[in-house]
């Protein structure tokens, strides 16, 4: 007896990964939420983030600016809140 196969759109696989890429769903909820194997699920998304490293990404000088000066900023950001932690646990040690 032959096996039946299931075959889904490219339409349907696009769905499925954007489910997990787009919005940070595990793999496994998502082929649950489906209704397919994860490992196939995991297959479809492999192959998509492959195919969108293949693709030419390079950054306009403006966006590599940008994206240099929030780094920047995201660092200072962090030890800002690090010093926070410290004057907080610092205080609190200090009231008892």
């Amino acid at each position: 007896m032959g096996s039946t196969r299931r075959r889904f759109t490219e339409e349907y696989k696009a769905q499925a990964v954007a489910f997990v890429i787009d919005d940070h769903r595990p793999i496994v909820e998502v082929a649950r939420n489906i209704g397919v194997h994860e490992m196939t699920l995991g297959k479809w998304v492999k192959k998509a983030r492959e195919s969108d490293d293949s693709v030419d990404k390079a950054l306009e000088d403006s966006e590599r600016a940008e994206l240099e000066r929030l780094r920047a900023e995201n660092a200072e950001l962090k030890m800002q809140v690090e010093f926070a932690k410290k004057v907080a646990t610092w205080f609190a040690k200090d009231k008892q």
